[in-house]
């Protein structure tokens, strides 16, 4: 049999097509080698999309004053392995309706067998579990409940009205998890999961018309929920240093006598006593939380409009890719909140990383 070359430049002695790719897609190589077969599990798990993740549990963590230790790696550990694990049960249970708008993905394709990547999405949930078991009993009490709703999202409410809710659930949840993990308590935390579930639900919510196009309401409330969140995370970002300062010192900090606030009263503004007074750093945190809102909107706001005005699947596609993208400088933003500067940073970088990646392969 003659040789032919592949796309690719690998000899192939195999005369099969490679399925059409749809826009916005990452077109599959037909070559049966082991690279192609790793680059398959590689569409499969959207691994881009990972470097969207650790920034869960690490903006978790900060949200409680707590210092990253073992415990938050463990946590780390676990959102990837339950992230991946929804990623591929996602594929198994969709691999019919793939198998129409989407044949080029590595199940309809034939590239990776269905029951392989259910075995995939089982094992992956074990791991989670047990790396949550790892860092404690509050880890495990917010990982259950995520494994349980990244399962129902995929197997039943994904095509419900509750999908969304779910999805973005799924992400506070992860975020708690991280929390619970660091310093035990999911309470402080609470706030910067509700922020963060709700940009995934404005997220989920586009993605539901990304293979067929629909109605421009989607992007345009997505639109406005970036909006939103941009002023309550900018907002909120002065309550952070006294918080942490209580919670790192175990008391209130002193903010001076009573004569000096009733004087801040009659004189319309605050002694220098308490300006002194103030929570080092509190300037650069609040500008570096501003920093990296701004380029969360950024990220979201012209796919979001573009998707509005023309809502093809194509441009849709770009504005959930977008979104996704877009959760990492929220994640640091929300830590930068938190006065953990070099953690937020440390999230900001994995941005321009996972951007790079989704070139190569596609994180929707």
């Amino acid at each position: 049999m003659t040789l032919r070359e592949d796309p690719c430049g690998c000899p192939d002695e195999t005369p099969t097509a490679a399925p059409r790719a749809t826009a916005g897609d990452t077109p599959p190589c037909a070559c049966p080698g082991r690279s192609h077969r790793g680059r398959a599990w590689a569409e499969l798990l959207r691994l881009p999309a990972l470097f969207s993740v650790p920034g869960d549990a690490l903006a978790g963590a900060a949200a409680t004053g707590a210092s990253p230790n073992t415990r938050t790696l463990l946590a780390i550990a676990s959102s990837l392995c339950l992230y991946e694990a929804g990623m591929a049960l996602n594929d198994w249970a969709d691999r019919d309706v793939d198998a129409v708008e989407r044949p080029h993905r590595p199940l309809p394709s034939g590239r990776i067998r269905p029951a392989a990547a259910l075995t995939a999405a089982c094992a992956l949930t074990g791991a989670g579990l047990a790396l949550a078991a790892g860092a404690g009993r509050p880890a495990l009490a917010v990982a259950a409940p995520l494994a349980a709703t990244v399962w129902a999202y995929d197997l039943g409410l994904k095509h419900t009205p509750a999908g969304p809710v779910a999805m973005g659930t799924a992400r506070g949840l992860d975020l708690l998890l991280g929390a619970a993990a660091t310093s035990g308590s999911t309470r402080p935390a609470l706030p910067s999961a509700a922020l963060l579930g709700t940009h995934t639900l404005a997220v989920t919510t586009v993605s539901r018309q990304e293979a067929q196009g629909g109605s421009p309401v989607p992007p345009l409330a997505a639109l406005a929920t970036t909006a939103l969140l941009t002023r309550l995370v900018t907002r909120r970002g002065s309550g952070g240093p006294t918080r942490g300062r209580r919670l790192a010192t175990g008391h209130r900090p002193a903010t001076g006598h009573r004569p000096a606030t009733g004087h801040r009263l009659a004189t319309g503004h605050r002694p220098a006593a308490l300006r002194a007074d103030r929570f080092p750093g509190q300037d650069s945190g609040a500008l570096l939380t501003t920093a990296l809102t701004a380029a969360y909107a950024a990220t979201t706001a012209r796919p979001y409009f573009h998707a509005t005005l023309n809502s093809s699947p194509p441009l849709t596609q770009r504005a959930v890719g977008a979104g996704i993208r877009a959760t990492i400088p929220l994640q640091a933003a929300l830590t930068a909140r938190s006065r953990s500067t070099a953690t937020a940073l440390l999230i900001a970088a994995l941005a321009p990383l996972g951007a790079r990646f989704a070139k190569k392969v596609s994180v929707t």
